[in-house]
C-alpha cells in the first residue's frame, strides 16, 4: 500500500522543486498543495509543522520540514 504523502510548497521555492523531483525520480505519488495560492492550506501547514517555510512534507502524519533527503528516505522506507 503506497504511503499518503502531501507536499506543501510554492511554485518559486527551489527546495520545493527539488523535493518533488526527488519523489518523481523514485516513482512516489504525492499530493502537491501550493500554499502561496491557498491560505487555508497554508494555515493547515503552519498548524502541522509550526513553520512558515516550505517545503513541508506530511508522510502518513510524519512532518518533515525542508528537503531533508535522509529523513524523507527513512520515512518512505527507501
Amino acid at each position: 500500500m503506497p504511503k499518503q504523502i502531501t507536499v506543501y510548497s510554492t511554485t518559486t521555492c527551489p527546495y520545493c522543486i527539488r523535493v518533488k523531483q526527488f519523489l518523481r525520480d523514485n516513482k512516489i505519488a504525492y499530493k502537491d498543495i501550493d500554499v502561496s495560492s491557498d491560505q487555508q492550506a497554508a494555515d493547515e501547514m503552519v498548524k502541522k509543522s509550526g513553520q512558515m517555510g516550505v517545503p513541508v512534507l506530511d508522510i502518513e502524519g510524519e512532518i518533515i520540514v525542508g528537503f531533508d533527503r535522509e529523513k524523507i528516505t527513512k520515512a518512505l522506507g527507501l
